[in-house]
């Protein structure tokens, strides 16, 4: 018997295989949409690797002009 457990409530859902989990890996469409809301939130992201030069201020670039 294969068991995980929700990413999002922690709730184990035991089942005989995976077409017992409709919402695999959620245990259910509250947690699949909650974890949605998450992504378009920004909650979930990738950290970006910094750059090697700065970002330029807008005072810099009109003291050169």
């Amino acid at each position: 018997m294969n068991s995980i457990r929700c990413p999002i409530c922690g709730r184990d859902m035991p089942a005989a295989g995976p077409g017992d989990w409709p919402d695999r890996p959620f245990c259910s469409s509250r947690c699949r949409l909650i974890d949605l809301g998450r992504w378009l939130g920004g909650d979930y992201c990738l950290p970006a690797a910094p750059s090697d030069t700065e970002p330029e201020s807008e005072a810099d670039e009109a003291e050169r002009n």
